[in-house]
């Protein structure tokens, strides 16, 4: 299998390109810049060179794209638009991409966000429930999603992440920090619920869904069970062995993060109804069965 890569670089992409490599998949791996690979099995193009020569992409067989500006900075007006701005423009070259490719792609699997949903302390989320525009970045992900209405001709899996946990990278290590210096403790309310799965899960997930040509549009890539930011600092506090006591009110982290304090203060409850439904099977569908994996040492 051929499978192309678009932010192949960043925290998940470097997991699921692994991922690929242990089962021998060839990849291209797309990015801004031109890199060098060692690999055999691994190409590297840059999406000027796709502009001008569609041809690179001959024999893929499936497209992930991942790409876009981290979230996790202080929303400005000028980081705001590069947000926005980083999705919308590569969900377009993508699109551009499978419309000139001779042979059409089985299937584009675009990473997506359950912000789309709104928040909320009390209703729960799955794959049919209406949109919700209430905040910047659920607005995002909705116009996210409509542009992605552009890819035509190839099957296409809208795949809404949760917060990916994993030791080397996204959110999860700056979590652990405050235990680990034994400050850690509820944040605001500590009601907020977290929706999240574990990123070696979300790459078997990525695989699942290529492999099942009966999922389309959108799916929750998130774990069985959800939990509040309360109980998942206890969990982080069980798996490094120290104390969950310290308490930080909602108002010092909109001090530290500003509007982007969103993503910790506010929550939502969205469950993987399709994944359950299509029996996809979890390593870690507990958040104490993901957090033991990710502290124990390498």
């Amino acid at each position: 299998m051929k499978i192309a890569i678009a932010g192949g670089s960043g925290f998940v992409g470097q997991h699921l390109t692994q991922y690929f490599l242990e089962r021998k998949y060839s990849l291209i791996l797309i990015s801004r810049k031109k890199n060098v690979s060692t690999n055999p099995l691994i190409r590297h193009v840059t999406w000027n060179e796709l502009k001008v020569d569609v041809k690179l992409m001959t024999g893929t067989d499936v497209i992930v794209n991942l790409s876009g500006e981290t979230i996790n900075q202080r929303w400005t007006n000028a980081a705001k638009e590069r947000i926005l701005q980083s999705r919308l423009d590569t969900v377009g070259w993508i699109a551009s991409i499978v419309e000139r490719m001779e042979k059409k792609p089985a299937v584009v699997i675009n990473a997506s966000g359950v912000a789309i949903y709104g928040t909320s302390e009390t209703d729960s989320f799955v794959e049919h429930s209406e949109p919700n525009v209430m905040d910047f970045l659920s607005g995002v992900v909705e116009q996210w999603e409509a542009a992605m209405d552009a890819i035509q001709q190839t099957r296409l899996v809208k795949l809404r992440l949760g917060i990916v946990l994993g030791r080397d990278g996204g959110s999860f290590p700056q979590m652990m920090k405050p235990y680990k210096l034994g400050v850690g403790g509820r944040i605001g309310s500590g009601r907020q619920v977290i929706s999240w799965i574990h990123v070696k899960d979300l790459c078997r997930l990525i695989d699942f869904c290529i492999n099942n040509e009966d999922i389309i549009e959108q799916v929750n890539a998130t774990a069985p069970q959800p939990v509040t930011i309360d109980d998942m600092g206890k969990s982080i506090a069980k798996a490094l062995h120290t104390k969950h006591w310290f308490p930080v009110p909602a108002f010092m982290m909109k001090l530290l993060f500003g509007e982007m304090s969103i993503l910790i203060l506010e929550g939502q409850r969205v469950l993987p109804l399709l994944a359950i439904d299509y029996d996809f099977q979890y390593l870690y569908p507990t958040i104490d069965m993901a957090l033991a994996e990710i502290v124990k040492k390498p």
